[in-house]
């Protein structure tokens, strides 16, 4: 959360705890920072591809939040965040993410560095299996959970020019920043119309049941 020029923020990687520490954690940013919902000017959300049950949780308080407020959701990639912390970090220009997407596969993106060194994607966000990954350019930093997952997914690269990051998940500080930029382009939308980034869409869809 930023409010004037103060930046507080809270990261903790847990699995499957999200109902249980996601709106506590917001309160106390709020009690801490002295502001209520109706204060601030939007929601930065971490908008996937992710698993789909956090996912569905993010977004949904998001909207919460944002409906009872009148404010706007600015959806930001969370494989570009990994990204934005990698550039901050590391002297690289390009940097491949791929996240676990179970099933032998991986949620994966390529991005360049980009001005005054935010992301820019290449091409697009994916899921693929997790022996077809092909990196794109070369020398390039790689990030996320999904080489650890599967760490003889690069083909035909030669080692010498990937430079494995200890950068694994998404941190709120590198989110927050990437978010304010878009919310000053004017990148926010109305919480009902919020599409969260899903990429395996048989797994969003709703199963058709027969009479």
């Amino acid at each position: 959360m930023q409010v004037n020029d103060r930046l507080l923020h809270k990261h903790v990687v847990e699995a499957r705890a999200h109902t249980r520490i996601l709106i506590p954690m917001i309160s106390g940013l709020l009690e801490e920072c002295r502001v209520t919902v109706a204060d601030l000017d939007a929601v930065i959300l971490g908008n996937g591809p992710g698993s789909f049950i956090g996912m569905r949780i993010g977004a949904s308080v998001a909207q919460g939040l944002c409906f009872g407020a009148g404010l706007k959701i600015v959806p930001i990639s969370s494989l570009a965040v990994v990204a934005a912390e990698v550039f901050a970090g590391n002297s690289s220009n390009y940097v491949a993410i791929a996240q676990d997407a179970r099933m032998s596969e991986l949620y994966f993106a390529q991005y360049e560095r980009g001005k005054d060194g935010a992301p820019a994607l290449i091409d697009r966000e994916k899921i693929v299996a997790a022996d077809e990954i092909q990196i794109a350019n070369t020398p390039t930093a790689i990030a996320g959970g999904g080489w650890n997952r599967y760490p003889n997914s690069i083909k035909g690269v030669d080692s010498q020019t990937i430079e494995k990051t200890s950068v694994a998940v998404p941190d709120a500080r590198f989110l927050l920043s990437l978010g304010v930029a878009a919310y000053l382009n004017g990148d926010g939308v109305d919480a009902g119309a919020l599409q969260p980034a899903y990429l395996r869409m048989k797994v969003a869809e709703k199963p058709v049941v027969s009479s």
